[in-house]
């Protein structure tokens, strides 16, 4: 693969797993680009696992080391979470950071309420039912700060994009997300809910397709072109 390619690495959300990026991994595949889809402990062919966050970052690491050069890390909901945590570790690892339906932090008494409720489910449905990997997620992340990842970025090492839909109840904390971090972009995608990839695939592989114009390899970081 030629040196300004850039690749892209693909992480999904809770129970659903690789197989919801096909559209875009055959859009940006199509232009040139090197695509890997993950799937996170939990979900997909690792169903079998337990879901946990040091499990999601080895994953995504994993795929990141695999790239020719240094990717942009696309994230959908956990997948954009996981990411986010991802990139505030390893910055110089990355071209630029793609999150979708994940600007709000999941913290707080109704987190609490919806883990309670999802291992209740879980017990009674046993622990292959996909509501067992919602409450290891949630125990994962309920104590993880979103907005602190965004605080150890730096935007100038590795752009950082939120893709979110208008219907979207997990771009609430959207304008904390803007000001925990200078310099963020933000595209918001009329008539998308929360899987924007699939609500809006055209608008999405688009908006892709802009970032990855807007990455450039120089030297051995990454960083906007201009």
């Amino acid at each position: 693969m030629e040196a300004s390619i850039t690749p892209l690495v693909f992480v999904h959300g809770t129970r659903t797993s690789s197989a919801i990026w096909h559209g875009q991994l055959d859009a940006v595949r199509a232009a040139g680009h090197e695509a890997v889809a993950v799937d996170l402990p939990g979900h997909g062919a690792r169903s079998h696992e337990r879901f946990t966050l040091d499990g999601a970052l080895e994953t995504i690491d994993r795929a990141v080391r695999a790239c020719a050069s240094p990717p942009v890390l696309v994230g959908l909901s956990l997948g954009g979470y996981t990411s986010l945590a991802y990139a505030a570790r390893t910055q110089t690892a990355l071209a630029g950071l793609v999150l979708s339906g994940c600007s709000t932090e999941i913290r707080g008494k109704p987190v609490a309420a919806y883990r309670t409720i999802s291992s209740a489910i879980a017990r009674l449905l046993g622990r292959q039912a996909s509501w067992a990997v919602v409450a290891d997620m949630l125990g994962a992340m309920g104590q993880h700060s979103s907005l602190g990842d965004l605080g150890r970025l730096q935007a100038r090492v590795v752009p950082v994009w939120l893709v979110n839909g208008h219907r979207d109840p997990l771009r609430l904390g959207e304008r904390a997300y803007l000001a925990a971090l200078p310099g963020i972009r933000r595209a918001v995608v009329p008539r998308a809910g929360h899987d924007v990839n699939t609500h809006a695939p055209r608008v999405f592989n688009r908006l892709l397709l802009d970032v990855l114009a807007q990455v450039a390899p120089r030297g051995g970081a990454l960083v906007p072109a201009r």
